[in-house]
Formats: structure tokens, C-alpha cells, sequence
């Protein structure tokens, strides 16, 4: 999914101002933040990392909380069911929001309803990684090896229908190849196997998979964005050999819905103004994200457009999770 829907918020000290006196008293306790997979991935990294400025603007600890499982949601589920009193937040993603809602028939909650957008975080794209040991450094090559060894290659992604498999599919969709799909339960056990050899392939988000490239553990042959990371000008997008694939991953913030509007305004201008410091941005964009920092109306639109797209992914490969 491309971000042009969404606009970069710049006035933040606006928004700040514009905030209401209400709930100041808020918070008085830990907040939680609901990572919806397993520790170790990329979503885990940037709430800790938001965790920890938020601890310092707010005096309170922000816990990170891993609930992995069913594609994120588990960890989605647990926030729609926490109270409303604005200390439960989600860091989501397309798993548990636009992907899962939009391919199984049978949802624990309704994302669009019983979730309340906060704030789009990051944005990036997902890198098309290899084991060194499989002898393809382009997407050409792959197609071409892949081709003639019809369901020989294995790949891994975060689970069943999440961004991961659907981006695998839509390429071998359009190249016409047939390979195995091995299912982890989270990101990051999926990349350990990937880094042992003991699948060969797959679609990773850009945050957390650098090192790895760098030290030559994986082989980074393409990004799923149209346009080139800045973190690796080197490596072609999928769209240069098939230019209709354009896919990008994202993060955001929710709480439950019913939350009261002061509290989701203070957390929205916070997380912005964290999200503007350059040290958080230069981090991030040093693995490869763009701080998008967008409020959660921006949010809430991108995730309907998204949402109507991956119900027509579904319907075109095929993929339920029913």
C-alpha cells in the first residue's frame, strides 16, 4: 500500500497547543503499549524506543507488552478488550488492522469500530532477503530458479495473510512461480530460520533486517516500494522488474474505542513531538523508515483505503483465513 493518502504532520506545536485542559491529571500509572507479535521484530523495536521518550514526557513508565499470535490478533483483541481509560495503547500494523479484517470472515473485533487511530508512526518498505547460500541476486534470477524448481523453495513470513505472505504472493502471481509458504508467529523467529538456512526466502520489514545485510547473513535482492530505500540505493524495487508491485509497510498507534477524545489528543501530540525529536527520526531513518508522523484522522482515512485494497488482494489470490 503507497502512503500517498497520507501528509506528514509538521505543526506539532500547534496540535500541542490546540490540546485541551481536560484529563491533565492523566497519566498516574504505567501506560502499556500492546506489541501484537513476538519480541525480537521490528514493531517491538520501535516501542521501546517510543516507550522510552514517552516514560520521559509523561513521568510514568510505558511497559511493553508482547502478545503475539493469529497474525497480531491476540494483541489486538487484548487492547479492544482493555478499558477505555487510556492506558492500553496497540502499536498496530496492517496484520491485525487492513489484512487479517479483510481476509478471514470471522473477527474477534471490528478494527474500524472498536479501535481508535492515535497516530501513524513509521512507514517502510519490506525488503525481499535471501539465504546467501541460494545463488540469485535479482528478482529475474529468482523467478528464473524458482521456475525450474517448481515448489522446491521454501519461504517464511510473520504468519498466515499478513503483509509478509500477501506481498510473497503477489510475486509469484505475476511471475508465474510456485513456492512453499512456511508460517511463523512473529517476524522475528521467521528471520532466525531464514539467517540458519532453514527456509530460503523472504519479504522483511526494512527496520531490524539491516545489520543482518550488512554482516552478509541475508542477501538483500529487492525492496517492495517502488522507489529505492535511501538506506539501500543499491537495491532495485520489485516494481523495476514488475511494475505494478508496490507495497509498503507501516505502524501505528490505537487505543480502545470510548477512550476519552482529551486523552487520545494529549497521546496523538506527544507522539508526534517524540516521533520529531532527531534523535528518534534520525534512528529510524537510518534503518531505513520514514517518520511519517501523521494524526490519527489521517490514520483512520489510510486505513479504510488500505482495508477496500486487501479485500480485492484476497478475492484475486485466493488467500482466506477462515
Amino acid at each position: 500500500m503507497t502512503l500517498r493518502y497520507l501528509v506528514p504532520l509538521l505543526a506539532t506545536a500547534a496540535l500541542a497547543a490546540a490540546l485541551p485542559a481536560h484529563g491533565q491529571g492523566w497519566p498516574s500509572k504505567p501506560v502499556r503499549i500492546v506489541v501484537p507479535y513476538a519480541p525480537g521484530g521490528p514493531l517491538d523495536d520501535v516501542a521501546r524506543v517510543m516507550g522510552q521518550r514517552l516514560t520521559e514526557t509523561w513521568g510514568q513508565p510505558v511497559v511493553v507488552d508482547n502478545r503475539g499470535g493469529a497474525g497480531g490478533n491476540i494483541g489486538a483483541e487484548v487492547v479492544v478488550r482493555a478499558p477505555a481509560d487510556g492506558y492500553t495503547l496497540l502499536l498496530g500494523n496492517a496484520g491485525p488492522i487492513t489484512v487479517n479484517p479483510s481476509l478471514q470472515r470471522k473477527m474477534p473485533y471490528d478494527a474500524q469500530k472498536d479501535l481508535v487511530p492515535v497516530t501513524m508512526v513509521l512507514a517502510s518498505p519490506m525488503v525481499l532477503v535471501v539465504h546467501p547460500s541460494l545463488p540469485v541476486r535479482t528478482v529475474k534470477e529468482l523467478v528464473a530458479f524458482a521456475k525450474a524448481r517448481p515448489g522446491q523453495l521454501n519461504y517464511a513470513s510473520a504468519g498466515i495473510g499478513n503483509l509478509q505472505h500477501l506481498a510473497m504472493e503477489s510475486l509469484q502471481t505475476m511471475a508465474g512461480i510456485r513456492m512453499n509458504h512456511v508460517p511463523y508467529k512473529g517476524a522475528a523467529p521467521a528471520f532466525i530460520d531464514l539467517i540458519s538456512g532453514q527456509v530460503a526466502l523472504m519479504f522483511a520489514n526494512i527496520v531490524g533486517v539491516l545489520p543482518q545485510v550488512t554482516a552478509g547473513r541475508v542477501r538483500a535482492i529487492a525492496v517492495s516500494s517502488a522507489k529505492r530505500a535511501a538506506v539501500l540505493p543499491d537495491v532495485p524495487g520489485v516494481a523495476e522488474t514488475y511494475p505494478e508491485f508496490d507495497l509498503t509497510a507501516w505502524m501505528g498507534l490505537f487505543f480502545p474505542a470510548g477512550t476519552p477524545r482529551e486523552i487520545v489528543a494529549r497521546v496523538e501530540a506527544d507522539a508526534i513531538r517524540v516521533l520529531g525529536r532527531t534523535d528518534v527520526r534520525e534512528r529510524f531513518e537510518a534503518q531505513g523508515a520514514q517518520v511519517v508522523a501523521a494524526p490519527g484522522a489521517q490514520l483512520a482515512e489510510f486505513i479504510r483505503k488500505e482495508a477496500a485494497l486487501y479485500a480485492k488482494v484476497g478475492q484475486a489470490s485466493g488467500i482466506r483465513l477462515d
